[in-house]
């Protein structure tokens, strides 16, 4: 049995607010690479971001999470179904499944049970679709005190599935074919206080405020303020978007 790793119903709210949105030209992708458009599956849906993508493409959408907080604080939408579920126990009809998206969750998961379940409930020819986004950019200046926050004040609390982020999965066997993916990028303008309540969502901020009794981005605001200069300037912060894409072997 799989113990849920929950790193984030404590600040479910804070995560729908805080977390950018996908690029609408990842979903019109996934949508082209699809053998069909009758149902996906947005496994680790969190509040639903990738789920809303989807549906705009797909007359159905199954959006499962393994935290209730997470579901109850999803994006309502007429073609999208809310599910409370690990991703190793769907709950989804076999051989149902055109697309199945994981969007920065993978590393959560039980790789093979999951591996077993996407295989089941995916149709013959469909796509597991798994992406990752590292480390927020913003400019040269302010990028060197993220890198700095990252690295060295979080740095010892990221959970060690991190790792496989940082990496891109390339350490994991998947068991279906690869096929040719395409880079994309996620952008946002933010002010200040949206990038900070931005940095405060990082499980690793909450595990370090859990050991060290105290807020570290609370020390991170006035560095961050002086290179910023203007608390209402909306800037453009992006991360690198990759994607990953495989044929699932149904039946096979």
């Amino acid at each position: 049995m799989t113990i849920f790793k929950d790193h984030f119903s404590g600040h479910a709210a804070d995560y729908a607010k805080f977390r950018p949105n996908y690029p609408p030209k990842l979903f019109d992708y996934l949508a082209s690479i699809s053998p069909g458009r009758e149902l996906a599956w947005d496994c680790a849906t969190g509040n639903g971001q990738a789920a809303v993508g989807l549906a705009e493409h797909f007359a159905k959408v199954i959006a499962t999470d393994a935290s209730a907080r997470q579901i109850e604080s999803a994006q309502p939408h007429r073609s999208i179904s809310y599910r409370v579920a690990p991703a190793e126990a769907s709950g989804i009809d076999p051989d149902s499944v055109e697309l199945i998206l994981v969007a920065q969750a993978l590393h959560w998961f039980d790789m093979d049970r999951f591996f077993t379940e996407a295989k089941r409930v995916a149709k013959k020819s469909g796509i597991l679709a798994v992406s990752t986004y590292p480390c927020v950019t913003v400019n040269p200046e302010i990028d060197v005190i993220l890198s700095k926050f990252y690295y060295q004040a979080t740095g010892p609390y990221w959970p060690p599935e991190r790792d496989l982020v940082e990496t891109n999965f390339e350490s994991i066997r998947f068991p279906f074919p690869e096929l040719t993916s395409q880079p994309f990028e996620m952008r946002q303008q933010w002010n200040l206080a949206q990038l900070v309540g931005y940095l405060r969502t990082w499980s690793a901020t909450k595990k370090f405020i859990a050991a060290c009794g105290f807020d570290p981005v609370d020390s991170l605001i006035q560095e961050l303020g002086g290179a910023w200069r203007d608390w209402e300037q909306t800037r453009q912060v992006s991360w690198p978007l990759k994607l990953r894409t495989f044929r699932v072997q149904s039946g096979a």
